[in-house]
């Protein structure tokens, strides 16, 4: 689909030298222009250009070759051997974690570095989160004995909470430092779902690869999503016979694009272990959510009497995909799966987590939605009188159609995202950890958590569930 020059998301989007600083670091949600919301016509809420690789060796007197050179020594750079899970219950060699000590001893005596030159270019400051972020995973997830709280150094914790102040952005791994940014091209200059390949991974395995890929290619499938989901909310102002004729085709549309998505998602096993994501790629995604015992503490924030200590800090999470996100509120499953919830509600939780233009193209949608409900339309065109300023339609039940059709493949979409991680997560779990009569006792009121910190099965049935629900029924 082509989309007008004029539409908004064709507008340029930001420059890569664009200052944060002062009011340029809020962003314009009054107007429609993309580089508000950082979505592109062709990779959506995937950047269109491949993220930087590497920040500058030394800018403005700051070495940032140091943070690089810490994040490639935790990867294996230059046949060096990675670092290793800390907690392995079996295989952590006395070489392993010696190794994994000495880097964290390294990360503990890096100088400490300025930001101050990283905010010319919001792409830099992408680079530096994703770089420290991975460094902190690194950190806390090699440690063999954890003690109740992880100290985390201040040439670490200063410059990637500063950092973490001018994105909006929480201060530890995220959806977007895994997918969205963690990428390059294999060959030639075309984005292609089958041109990608991994910047950043804790094993280096094909394994860990292909997981980050499915989202990344999930990510380019829903494009088409988007402008069609912009295209049914300018018909929604017109509201008239054919803007409704044009709308139920876009559903339609829409309905088989989220299928097609269903597809790559379920290719996950064709590249995915389920016992080498569950035992050694997932512990690394783990945030202070699912690691209640040790908490983490930020040291050196006296540096900076703007630096605040983190409370909740969550891992990862397929749920911080601003996609899915704006399928829910597009289509009004929001208002079911969201029912129950309030703004400490995992759903509204993890847009903290997102890129902030994301959070602002979210909240857009909200808000149009709002004026003119794609629901509404519906459900007017049942009784065919007309309607919160709709005229009245003959194609109601043909509307009624291809909206079920949309919710319905976004129903099927989650069905085959609970196999996943049953598959992935659930089953290994049930077979691996498989505790003491004494453990399982003082377990019982300890479910299976994801590495957000939910209640991972109540919390995937309840919004597949609650899709289902937002299915209209005659």
């Amino acid at each position: 689909m082509e989309l007008d020059p004029s539409h908004f998301l064709s507008l340029p989007r930001p420059s890569g030298s664009t200052s944060l600083n002062g009011d340029s670091s809020v962003v314009d949600t009054t107007t429609l222009a993309a580089h508000d919301f950082d979505v592109d016509p062709r990779t959506g809420f995937m950047p269109p250009h491949p993220p930087l690789e590497r920040l500058p060796d030394r800018l403005d007197g700051m070495d940032y070759v140091r943070w690089e050179e810490a994040l490639k020594d935790a990867m294996g750079g230059e046949g060096k051997e990675r670092l290793q899970l800390g907690d392995r219950k079996a295989g952590l060699t006395k070489e392993d974690k010696e190794r994994n000590d000495e880097w964290r001893e390294r990360v503990k005596n890096l100088p400490m570095l300025e930001i101050r030159p990283l905010l010319r270019s919001e792409l830099m400051l992408r680079r530096a989160h994703h770089v420290l972020a991975w460094i902190l995973h690194f950190y806390v997830h090699s440690i063999s004995s954890p003690q109740n709280q992880i100290r985390i150094p201040p040439p670490l914790s200063v410059p990637l909470l500063q950092v973490c102040r001018e994105m909006q952005m929480p201060p530890v791994l995220t959806y977007s430092d895994d997918v969205l940014y963690n990428w390059a091209l294999m060959s030639s200059s075309t984005i292609d779902p089958n041109n990608l390949r991994i910047l950043s991974s804790f094993t280096g395995t094909p394994s860990e690869s292909h997981f980050y890929l499915t989202s990344a290619r999930i990510e380019l499938i829903g494009v088409r999503a988007l402008a069609l989901m912009q295209s049914t909310l300018d018909e929604l102002f017109v509201g008239d016979q054919i803007a409704v004729r044009r709308i139920t085709g876009y559903l339609s549309a829409l309905g088989t694009i989220i299928a097609e998505m269903e597809v790559e998602l379920k290719k996950m096993p064709e590249g995915c272990d389920p016992s080498l994501f569950y035992e050694h790629i997932r512990p690394w995604f783990r945030g202070i959510d699912f690691m209640k015992e040790e908490g983490w503490v930020f040291e050196g924030l006296e540096a900076d009497s703007a630096l605040e200590q983190p409370t909740e800090l969550s891992g990862p999470s397929a749920g911080q995909s601003s996609l899915i996100h704006a399928l829910d509120v597009f289509l009004g499953v929001h208002e079911f799966s969201h029912k129950e919830s309030n703004a400490n509600s995992f759903l509204s939780r993890m847009q903290s987590y997102m890129p902030r233009h994301h959070r602002n193209f979210l909240s857009h949608l909200q808000s149009q939605n709002t004026r003119r409900s794609l629901r509404a339309l519906v459900f007017d065109g049942l009784d065919q009188t007309g309607g919160n300023g709709y005229a009245p339609m003959d194609d109601g039940h043909a509307l009624l159609e291809a909206y079920n059709s949309a919710v319905f493949a976004l129903k099927k979409f989650r069905d085959a995202h609970f196999v996943i991680v049953a598959r992935y997560i659930i089953g290994p779990a049930a077979a691996v950890d498989r505790p003491t009569a004494a453990e399982r006792a003082s377990l019982e009121d300890a479910p299976l958590k994801g590495t957000g910190g939910t209640d991972l099965a109540r919390f995937l049935k309840g919004v597949r569930d609650s899709t289902r629900e937002a299915i209209i029924d005659l």
